[in-house]
């Protein structure tokens, strides 16, 4: 066993097991920021994968940015796994209510709100719908069922790719699902309240966004914790997945409105909570150090991929 701060510049190809190999400009960084673990035992040098399980490991730990392995020729897995700590910054604090915070949201549900119930809005409407209708012809881009949940994907882990957070990852998901409730229960209750048809089916639950919602809470998550430049990233996807939800036919145009002002609302609902949590559960973030592993294993005789994840805090 291999562990913290030994040499592991270089452990020995197949077929005497697994090998892992640092060149020496990241040597120093890895030694001080990942703890390493190696179980080396013999194994053949022939792997037949079936091609879904290679195709579906590899996006996952693409998606993840973190080079962990792991393989499996019985029901025993030799494996490498890698502990990445979260990066938080020591000079973080708690966001307080301001009731300026209120502007922006507020501001953009008020005029999608207004778009529902004004004939000239409406007007305006229906020339964005044909417009977009004249671009897309047949050719839909439904990329948008999963591109909005980018930005909170973003915000729960770019903490450990080393970009400085406000707060710890339990912080991040407390805020993260507090956040996301309250989106969910705000778009889910003015969609019965509403009951707007939607442009390219008529069902009643077009207004507001909830996509759009979806994708301005990350972004605005994001913002918040990890300053402007991320955010505005955070934020030109958002923007993209209220597009195509224009572009699709699915929504009006104040519908994504109304939704970009909810989300970003939810967000900062989040964070004015944020302090009662700390106080509840006696968080300390100057001083709170966490931990992340996640091993995906592969069982060869049962053709099984499994991902185990471990978090410590």
């Amino acid at each position: 066993m291999y562990r913290h701060g030994r040499d592991l510049s270089f452990i020995p190809p197949f077929p005497t097991g697994a090998f892992w190999a640092v060149t020496p400009m990241f040597r120093t960084r890895l030694e001080s920021e990942i703890n390493i673990g190696i179980r080396i035992k013999r194994m053949p040098m022939k792997v037949n994968f079936h091609p879904k399980s290679l195709i579906a490991s590899t996006l996952l730990l693409a998606a993840l940015l973190q080079p962990i392995y792991a393989y499996s020729a019985d029901n025993r897995s030799d494996m490498i796994v890698l502990c990445q700590k979260d990066s938080v910054s020591s000079n973080n604090s708690a966001k307080s209510f301001k009731a300026t915070q209120l502007i922006l949201p507020a501001t953009l549900i008020a005029v999608g709100s207004f778009g529902a119930c004004n004939k000239d809005f409406k007007r305006l409407n229906n020339t964005i719908k044909d417009g977009m209708d004249n671009l897309r012809g047949d050719h839909y881009l439904r990329i948008d069922d999963y591109v909005q949940y980018l930005p909170v994907a973003s915000y729960l882990g770019l903490g450990f790719i080393g970009v400085k957070s406000k707060h710890s990852f339990k912080e991040r998901l407390a805020v993260g699902l507090t956040s996301y409730l309250s989106m969910a229960a705000i778009v889910n209750t003015t969609k019965s309240l509403a009951k707007e048809p939607r442009p390219d089916s008529g069902t009643k639950n077009s207004f507001p966004s909830g996509h759009t919602a979806t994708a301005f809470t990350g972004a605005e998550l994001v913002r918040e914790e990890y300053g402007t430049v991320a955010g505005v990233g955070a934020y030109t996807v958002a923007t993209g997945v209220a597009f195509l939800r224009l572009y699709n036919g699915r929504h009006w145009f104040n519908d994504v409105i109304a939704g970009a002002g909810i989300g970003i609302l939810s967000a900062r609902i989040g964070y004015w909570l944020l302090p009662l949590y700390q106080r509840w559960f006696n968080w300390n973030t100057s001083t709170s150090e966490n931990s992340i592993v996640l091993v995906p294993s592969y069982n060869h005789s049962e053709h099984l991929l499994s991902v185990n994840l471990v978090y410590t805090f």
